[in-house]
């Protein structure tokens, strides 16, 4: 994203009324140790490291909609 990174962009989506419930997942490929702990707390609803092993990928997206439904 030219000129805005990943939390800034979660911060608009929450400010946002309508995009406010909308489950978030990091990705990134620069993983640093302390990342997903960082970004969970920033508020991410998940954090996932490229390169994507799509099983896991997979497993991720279907329990965040199973959180949603619930």
């Amino acid at each position: 994203m030219s000129g805005m990174d990943g939390i800034s962009a979660l911060r608009r989506l929450r400010a946002d009324p309508r995009t406010r419930g909308l489950k978030v997942v990091a990705l990134t490929a620069l993983a640093m140790k302390g990342d997903r702990e960082r970004l969970l707390a920033e508020g991410f609803d998940g954090y996932l490291e490229k390169p994507i092993r799509y099983k896991e990928f997979l497993a991720s997206v279907a329990a965040l909609l199973a959180e949603r439904n619930e």
